[in-house]
């Protein structure tokens, strides 16, 4: 396998898979490089991964070539799992991620700040089962908006380990720690055994 379209126009998440897989000589192209128009899926799922196998799927039936999505978003212990599945869309599509973040920072004051990202990941090959992956990110809600690295959430996710935020990680440090890294592995792996990569 030499090309994967990523069901996405998320340029943050592009950059993210970009840097994982051309390592291993898979070009990686977006939506915007295969259709001219947009394309609306609407991911009505219940889970991140049924939400990722509903645009791997639409998109490999329309273009007939491996297509990988993945569905992403943060749970906050404190807020009963939300944002959840809704994280692009918590309190609206046109909210900006400084107010989401103040909002949670405010929500989990004096409360737990346990928090996760989630990275749910299915690629569709024509003529095949799809492949589905699960994987996560563990970590807490800063107390402050921090980092200018990442996008969304990062910079109210804190990694203790690190002692930084998500938005204050480096690629490499990202490439080795986040939700979306390890799911990619998880998914390189399975290539690379199959004799695709």
């Amino acid at each position: 396998m030499k090309e994967i379209i990523v069901a996405s126009t998320n340029e943050g998440k592009i950059k993210e898979i970009e840097a994982m897989l051309n390592e291993i000589g898979i070009e990686v192209k977006s939506l915007k490089d295969v259709f001219h128009e947009d394309i609306e899926i609407e991911e009505n799922g219940k889970t991140f991964q049924e939400n990722a196998l509903i645009k791997a799927q639409t998109i490999c039936d329309r273009i007939h070539k491996p297509v990988l999505a993945d569905d992403s978003g943060l749970e906050v212990d404190a807020l009963n799992g939300a944002p959840g599945i809704y994280s692009a869309r918590f309190m609206g599509h046109d909210t900006s991620y400084d107010v989401k973040n103040q909002y949670i920072i405010d929500a989990v004051k004096g409360k737990e700040r346990g928090a996760r990202f989630v990275c749910a990941m299915a690629l569709c090959i024509p003529d095949r089962e799809p492949i589905l992956i699960e994987e996560y990110f563990n970590g807490e809600i800063y107390d402050h908006i921090a980092g200018e690295n990442g996008f969304g959430y990062d910079p109210i996710f804190y990694v203790p380990e690190l002692h930084k935020t998500s938005a204050e990680l480096s690629m490499e440090e990202k490439n080795q720690y986040s939700h979306r890294a390890k799911a990619l592995k998880k998914l390189y792996d399975i290539l690379k055994n199959e004799g695709n990569a």
